[in-house]
């Protein structure tokens, strides 16, 4: 495990971060459950949110940082060494990933216990959101996992269905209006909500999601008629290529 050493004053400050702690996308963290030796680490981050994935409570001592820090907490408890029905798994990461994709609660740090299985589920369904391949997907959570990645975890995030996010990417905070025009923004629903600062505006994480909320709104979906078009590619056009995109009662352009 890693360590980053700063001077404060001359002298040294050791920061520790979690194990398996990982830049997931700009704002977006996860690791282990955070120890005592890693809240100096954590403080670094600017935390305004946590995506706790365990069943048990919390660590008094994390709740105490939490407190300190107003870091806000989100639990959904998803059994760890038993295997959790599909129907409870999937309204848990349906969950957490409306936590997840809102930039209110940015940054955020996901984690369950090692970081590993329930977080690698995680992080792996919202990749499909991004419009990862599956096989950079399954690299990724591998890496966390190692030898004990688990097949169950594997073939629930091949499974997951986005499209179940559908009413959620109406419902969210933000709308995005003007697309082709110069003027590009993100409002907010609720006029008396602070405005995080957009400077990861360019994050795939929203480039992604106001594409998704764009071909709602229009009632387009996408289609690989040529071939897939990653999709923080296509939204930097002023118009979207008509190979990609169809109506969804209309026949593929």
């Amino acid at each position: 495990m890693g360590c980053i050493v700063e001077e404060d004053d001359g002298d040294d400050v050791i920061m520790e971060p979690p194990s398996n702690f990982s830049m997931v996308d700009e704002g977006i963290y996860r690791s282990s459950c955070p120890r005592p030796a890693n809240f100096s680490f954590l403080e670094t981050l600017n935390l305004r949110s946590i995506i706790y994935l365990c069943p048990e409570p919390y660590p008094e001592e994390n709740m105490e940082f939490l407190r300190t820090h107003n870091i806000t907490l989100f639990q959904f408890g998803i059994e760890g060494k038993t295997e959790p029905s599909a129907t409870t798994l999937k309204d848990a990461i349906k969950g957490a990933l409306k936590i997840l994709i809102d930039v209110r609660n940015h940054p955020v740090l996901i984690h369950c216990k090692q970081g590993k299985h329930r977080t690698g589920s995680l992080v792996g369904c919202l990749r499909k959101l991004q419009n990862w391949c599956l096989s950079s997907v399954f690299e990724e959570y591998q890496h966390f996992a190692g030898i004990k990645s688990r097949p169950t975890d594997m073939r629930f995030i091949e499974t997951f269905d986005v499209v179940c996010l559908r009413q959620c990417l109406y419902s969210l905070i933000y709308q995005y209006h003007g697309y082709g025009s110069k003027k590009r923004r993100l409002l907010y629903r609720e006029d008396n909500v602070q405005k995080p600062r957009l400077a990861c505006s360019s994050s795939p994480v929203l480039l992604g999601l106001r594409f998704l909320l764009l071909c709602l709104r229009e009632g387009l979906i996408v289609a690989c008629s040529t071939s897939p078009a990653d999709v923080s590619d296509v939204i930097r056009y002023r118009q979207l290529p008509r190979t990609y995109l169809r109506r969804s009662n209309s026949p593929i352009m």
